[in-house]
């Protein structure tokens, strides 16, 4: 039976790549391909895709979102996260939104085959190593507005920019800044935004 792929990623080079290595597989095949996250619902629907190979850092949504938009409006279609950025904390919210699979962009194209395979059939795919340093690094230690006031803190502004844009007081932004800056161990909060990032919790 041939499992049916859809590629999302938003740099058109590594799809291609992509969709080249699985072709080479006879029971492959790649029948969508989309440059952004808020492409794949439509376009899985269209293709009727058994996998939807998804980036994580992709225009309109990342492929986190993507993945929880699938397991809730699309259960046919399953998510296998596959990226750039191995961080213990995409692999925790990936597995928590629902996605089937998480692997690195350099797995080799037999294992990235067989994880296509595996999640195709049912199963769950992680990275080994990815997965051993996600249970040393733990949870993310970042409440759900702690880590949206960090995000809207890393694109700029003031105090009061960032308390607009999310409806919220100076104040409360003031304290929830402290909070995460607090728990990340950081200096300032840009300093924070740096840490959040690289662990994968924002």
């Amino acid at each position: 039976m041939t499992i049916r792929l859809l590629l999302a990623d938003d740099q058109a080079l590594v799809r291609g790549a992509l969709a080249a290595l699985l072709a080479l597989e006879s029971d492959l095949e790649v029948v969508a391909q989309v440059g952004r996250g808020d492409e794949v619902l439509d376009a899985a629907r269209t293709s009727a895709a058994d996998v939807a190979l998804l980036d994580v850092e992709m225009p309109g949504l990342d492929g986190i979102q993507v993945a929880a938009q699938l397991a809730r409006d699309l259960s046919s279609c399953r998510s296998l996260i596959v990226t750039t950025f191995g961080r213990p904390g995409y692999l925790r919210r990936a597995m928590e939104a629902g996605a089937a699979g998480f692997i690195v962009k350099d797995t080799p194209s037999g294992q990235l085959a067989d994880a296509v395979r595996r999640v195709a059939s049912g199963l769950r795919v992680v990275d080994p190593a990815l997965a051993a340093e996600s249970l040393a690094s733990g949870a993310s230690p970042l409440t759900v507005r702690e880590a949206e006031v960090l995000a809207v803190a890393g694109q700029g502004g003031t105090i009061t920019d960032i308390a607009r844009r999310l409806h919220l007081s100076d104040g409360t932004v003031r304290n929830h800044l402290s909070s995460a800056i607090g728990k990340t161990g950081a200096r300032n909060r840009s300093e924070a935004v740096a840490i959040a990032t690289r662990q994968g919790w924002l």
